[in-house]
This record gives C-alpha cells, sequence and structure tokens, in this order.
C-alpha cells in the first residue's frame, strides 16, 4: 500500500459514523486542546467488546486498512477474529495513518479511559478526547524523547485552561 498524508478527519468520521466507541489520544488529542504540535496519525483506544470490535472491521474495510511497517504482500487477515487475538495495531489506511490500541501505558483500557475523557468538536465530529492530565500522564509513561517534548507544552495548555476557568468563576 502507498503511504498516504492522514486524512484526520475522515478516519475520525469513519469511526464516529459507525458508532465505534473510541478515545481519541496521542497528537490529535493535544490539538484538541490547543497544542500546535504536529503529529502524523490519528491514535484512539478502543473499546475491546465483541460488538465494537465488529464495528471497527466493518467502518474501516473500505480504507484498506495494513499493517503500517510491514511488508508488502504479507497475509494480514482484517477481521474482529485478528482483532481479538491482538491488541495495538499500527495501521496504514487509504487515508492514512491509524493507531488502534486496545490499552495504553499509563492509562489503560477504554474503560479505565473513559472517565478520563469527555466530548470534543475535532473535524467537525463531537467525539470523546482524552483530557490534559490523562494525556500528560500517558505521554510520561512512554518515556519516549518526543513525548517528553510535548509534555511540558501540555502542562503549559493545563495551567492556562485553570486560569481561563478561574477568572470566568470571578
Amino acid at each position: 500500500m502507498t503511504i498516504v498524508p492522514t486524512d484526520y478527519g475522515r478516519l475520525i468520521a469513519s469511526l464516529d459514523k459507525g458508532a465505534v466507541e473510541f478515545i481519541v489520544i496521542g497528537g490529535v488529542a493535544a490539538n484538541a486542546h490547543g497544542s500546535p504540535r504536529f503529529t502524523q496519525d490519528v491514535d484512539v483506544v478502543y473499546a475491546r467488546s465483541d460488538d465494537n470490535l465488529d464495528r471497527i472491521v466493518r467502518v474501516l474495510r473500505p480504507l484498506e486498512p495494513y499493517l503500517r511497517g510491514a511488508p508488502p504482500g504479507l497475509p494480514f487477515e482484517w477481521s474482529a477474529k485478528t482483532l481479538k487475538r491482538g491488541l495495538n495495531f499500527t495501521l496504514t489506511t487509504n487515508a492514512g495513518s491509524l493507531d488502534l490500541l486496545g490499552e495504553i501505558v499509563g492509562g489503560g483500557t477504554y474503560e479505565e479511559l473513559h472517565a478520563h475523557s469527555s466530548l470534543m468538536r475535532i473535524f467537525g465530529r463531537d467525539v470523546r478526547v482524552l483530557d490534559l492530565d490523562a494525556l500528560i500522564r500517558a505521554k510520561r509513561s512512554a518515556g519516549r524523547p518526543k513525548d517528553f517534548e510535548a509534555i511540558a507544552e501540555l502542562e503549559l495548555l493545563r495551567e492556562l485552561a485553570v486560569r481561563a476557568g478561574s477568572r470566568a468563576q470571578r
């Protein structure tokens, strides 16, 4: 599959229209909170119920998902059975890169993260987005250099949001 630029809106709209239970995390979540940092993919944590796995397979099938970084021609069955047997999938699609994560370090599963997310309007859709505190914890736990670079910015955004909230209460 040819690598294509990520169409964030198309990926998120596909999941949302298909009634997939997911929470936007990573760079797109940071952008939703005000970060200008560039991200190359859409990262989501998804519910692992059988019904949700079926919905994911159905809505992403037209986008031709394939394992990102896998050699061309490597057999890959896009099915609920595959999703159930795995946990985290880094995919390339004809709408760009999508990371489907069943669980994240420093955050947990969809069910554990749900309380740390809220509905936000992004790319014209009202979808669940991880809150800043949980996003910072997850990035700190991931421990990658690019995550550490983002933490200071996210902490500043959190402080600005707190200040704006206290001004609004006056």
